[in-house]
């Protein structure tokens, strides 16, 4: 029997932590993830866990502890946001490239500046390409099941990788949320023990982490962790199933919803597609056949299985919570269409900022891009392609 709670997505990541017992915990305070530490220290004051919880002076330090604590053969894990995230910059790319299977909650919140504490996917974008896999959660169940599967995922013999799992700031992360908890020794049997093949303190196998890398072997390693991050994907899959056997919830790298005999469809993650549901809903209801794609995994990109899944649309629009500021659409754009381009699938395809610095994003809003996208389908007709929208002013 599944424990049935109130949670919001800060205690759901929290009580996953607990259920995983790291070895390791290592956290800086930062708006809005502070909970997340806050809550397992007392875990870790009440004897609830095993772990050896380091408050350090700067996120920049809490991922060198991580680091130093998982190339030791120990469980680690952190979280953060923003601009935490942003101070631990070069030490995300030495945990990935010392393949080091860390998780770290990410709740996402606006980079500064100007300053803003609120929400949008600017932080998480700014590792994109770091060599981290990214899972993305609508709600706090996902991101509670996030991080009870991303041990099994992060730690597998053919990936070694660290797992950020990201979750909306304020939206998500301190709204409550009805909440199904696995039974703690059920989570500790599935999650496993921590077994690391390769590690500092193996007196049997003496190794360097982290040494310098020149010509002559840093290309191959570059290519090592890119084949790391395509095994992610069947590992992934593959834990996912496990987890639907234990729970009966089902995960995969994406999810379509109404997305069989759409005509329309929307590419978006996080809190936004609860609400893109509430409008396909309603547009379904009128016989629109509007549809939502919902993406999870992030890294690595499923760009295959997207082109795949919407080579039936006629119109397609991609939602980005961030900008990449280089005046031909965001992130999130960009890899769908570069996917569906690869794959040989060209359907019309606009994309549209929205969101940025916690701007609220309502049905109205949503309800706006199905219809610019029934345009789209009766006219032909995209003219620009790069878009916004929610701007106070209106502009486009």
């Amino acid at each position: 029997m599944s424990i049935r709670e109130r949670l919001s997505g800060n205690e759901a990541s929290a009580i996953a932590m607990k259920q995983i017992n790291p070895d390791v915990v290592a956290a800086f305070p930062i708006t809005p993830s502070t909970e997340i530490p806050q809550y397992f220290s007392t875990f870790v004051s009440n004897g609830k866990v095993d772990t050896e919880f380091i408050a350090v002076e700067s996120e920049h330090s809490a991922m060198s502890a991580c680091i130093g604590a998982e190339a030791a053969g120990a469980r680690a894990m952190t979280a953060t946001s923003s601009n935490g995230l942003a101070f631990m910059w070069e030490m995300i790319y030495i945990a990935s490239s010392c393949r080091l299977p860390i998780v770290m909650p990410l709740v996402n919140r606006t980079l500064s500046g100007p300053l803003n504490i609120h929400n949008d996917h600017s932080d998480a974008m700014g590792i994109r390409d770091a060599g981290w896999i990214m899972l993305f959660s609508e709600n706090n169940q996902e991101a509670y099941d996030n991080l009870i599967m991303a041990h099994r995922i992060a730690e597998h013999k053919d990936v070694c990788l660290p797992l950020a799992v990201c979750q909306d700031g304020f939206i998500t992360s301190h709204s409550i949320e009805n909440i199904e908890l696995i039974e703690d020794d059920k989570a500790k049997e599935f999650i496993g023990t921590y077994h690391p093949e390769h590690y500092l303190l193996n007196a049997k196998e003496p190794i360097a982490v982290g040494p310098m890398d020149l010509q002559a072997y840093h290309f191959e390693h570059k290519y090592q962790q890119a084949n790391a991050m395509r095994n992610a994907k069947k590992v992934i899959l593959e834990v996912a199933k496990d987890f639907e056997k234990l729970t009966g919830r089902k995960y995969g790298l994406f999810e379509e919803y109404k997305l069989e005999d759409a005509e329309i469809a929307i590419v978006c993650m996080n809190s936004t597609a609860g609400t893109t549901k509430d409008v396909v809903d309603s547009l379904r209801e009128k016989g629109i056949k509007a549809g939502l794609l919902k993406l999870r995994v992030f890294r690595p990109f499923p760009a295959e299985e997207i082109a795949k899944a919407l080579q039936n649309v006629k119109a397609v629009a991609v939602l980005d919570k961030a900008d990449s500021l280089n005046a031909c659409g965001g992130p999130l754009f960009t890899d769908v269409t570069s996917g569906m381009y690869v794959n040989n699938l060209n359907v019309p395809t606009v994309n549209y900022i929205y969101g940025l610095g916690g701007r609220d994003t309502t049905a109205k809003d949503i309800l706006g891009v199905y219809q610019d996208l029934q345009e789209i389908v009766k006219t032909g007709n995209v003219d620009n392609p790069y878009r916004y929208f929610g701007l106070k002013r209106g502009e486009n």
